[in-house]
């Protein structure tokens, strides 16, 4: 098999390390690609992803085998539907399922036909109208955009102006807007991945989506990640997946969506029980980073089941240890940050104990890595116990090095305070 990953991110880096490590495995592209997967295969450096056309070509011409989509633009443009029409098979939704990320509004009615457990919601395009909701709400409410905002399009705030701006802002820029109750508990990340027609769960993580120590700041893409999750029952997985999962799939087959690839579940486990807040149609970053570490079957094996229609029957094995994720980010993001910083010597610890994925690097000729996003790497910690992952992960994160560079020292801050 000659994969393609679509994406130069820390969690197309993970995709890419992973298909490596595949005994099915003969070649592997990835597009763009970045700094790290030059070591693992060949980047496609000046593709542009986002042409999907030209993706399209580029897979035909290089012979390759599968093409796995990583980020949700891609997905959005209909990229899977362009490989589909060249003969290229893909792990990825077509562009009417992507549309379950790409348009809140849009996924709400699919929860709401299918009887998935949300917040109580409503959709607005008029601002005027938001705004005389949001100010009569009487409740704490979130205001979401509803199109693509690479995870900043939630607004989470008690300030009623804060709010309505917020909304104004997304309306006027023309998306429409779902607010929403505020809900209270904790957040859980699960994946599925599915043929079509089965699926197969992938073990439970959680992000740490705050910019600030405590949860406190503004939203980024992901600050870092742990998985499992220790404080998530059996019983309480068991719930999420009767009373979520499951009518999601039975929904996406009862609709004629023919669901091939992974599947993002943001839950909120509540005192009322569990509250789905969206989906993604992709792996989640920097989840990905921490549940692909752990899983043990080979990842070229279960690709290859995705696309035959055999997920059902696929051995998923997983590792019985911990990851912890810390994402090493550039000065002053998630706000405005400098590009192109000239990062230090990279640690190489062994690959049992810690892994370094990169997001957006740049090798120059004279092998300096340079930055190219706000978030730069994700250093990975690995260990049988969760102290002994969370140490390797901050024993790596100290060494990554470049002008500003920071990172919260606070992730898994529920298990140790």
């Amino acid at each position: 098999m000659k994969p393609l990953v679509i994406g130069n991110g820390a969690r197309e880096h993970a995709l890419a390390w992973k298909l490596s490590r595949s005994n099915r495995i003969s070649g592997l592209y990835v597009a763009p690609g970045n700094a790290g997967t030059v070591t693992l295969g060949e980047n496609l450096q000046t593709l542009d992803v986002e042409d999907v056309e030209a993706v399209a070509r580029a897979a035909v011409d290089n012979k390759v085998d599968m093409v796995f989509v990583g980020p949700e633009v891609p997905l959005a443009l209909g990229l899977v539907d362009a490989l589909t029409e060249s003969g290229i098979p893909a792990i990825g939704p077509h562009a009417a399922a992507a549309r379950l990320e790409a348009s809140k509004a849009e996924s709400k009615r699919f929860m709401d036909a299918y009887r998935v457990p949300t917040a109580a919601h409503r959709t607005f395009s008029d601002p005027d109208q938001l705004e005389a909701y949001v100010r009569n709400a009487g409740r704490r409410l979130v205001v979401k955009k509803s199109g693509l905002a690479a995870g900043k399009g939630v607004i989470e705030s008690g300030d009623t102006e804060h709010l309505v701006s917020a909304g104004r802002a997304f309306i006027e820029d023309g998306d429409s807007v779902v607010v929403e109750t505020h809900l209270s508990g904790y957040e859980v990340s699960l994946f599925g991945i599915s043929d079509g027609r089965d699926y197969v769960l992938l073990p439970p993580c959680t992000d740490y989506k705050k910019a600030g120590v405590g949860g406190t700041g503004p939203n980024t893409g992901g600050m870092g990640a742990i998985c499992p999750v220790p404080w998530l029952t059996p019983g309480e997985l068991e719930v999420i997946r009767s009373s979520i999962v499951e009518p999601t799939y039975r929904g996406l087959r009862d609709a004629g969506l023919a669901y091939r690839g992974v599947l993002y579940f943001g839950v909120m486990v509540t005192a009322d029980g569990p509250m789905l807040l969206e989906y993604n149609v992709r792996f989640g970053d920097p989840e990905a980073q921490v549940v692909l570490p752990l899983l043990q079957s080979d990842f070229g094996n279960l690709c290859d089941a995705v696309l035959h229609n055999a997920i059902g029957e696929f051995p998923v094995r997983i590792s019985g240890a911990s990851a912890f994720g810390v994402v090493v980010a550039a000065p002053g993001y998630p706000s405005d940050y400098p590009k192109g910083l000239a990062v230090a010597p990279l640690p190489q610890p062994p690959e049992h104990e810690a892994l370094v994925f990169h997001a957006a690097t740049t090798l120059s000729a004279d092998g300096t890595i340079t930055t190219g996003g706000g978030r730069c790497f994700t250093a990975v910690g690995l260990g049988e116990e969760f102290l002994t992952a969370r140490t390797n992960a901050y024993t790596t994160a100290k060494t990554i090095c470049f002008p500003g560079s920071w990172f919260r020292p606070d992730i898994g801050g529920r298990l140790f305070g």
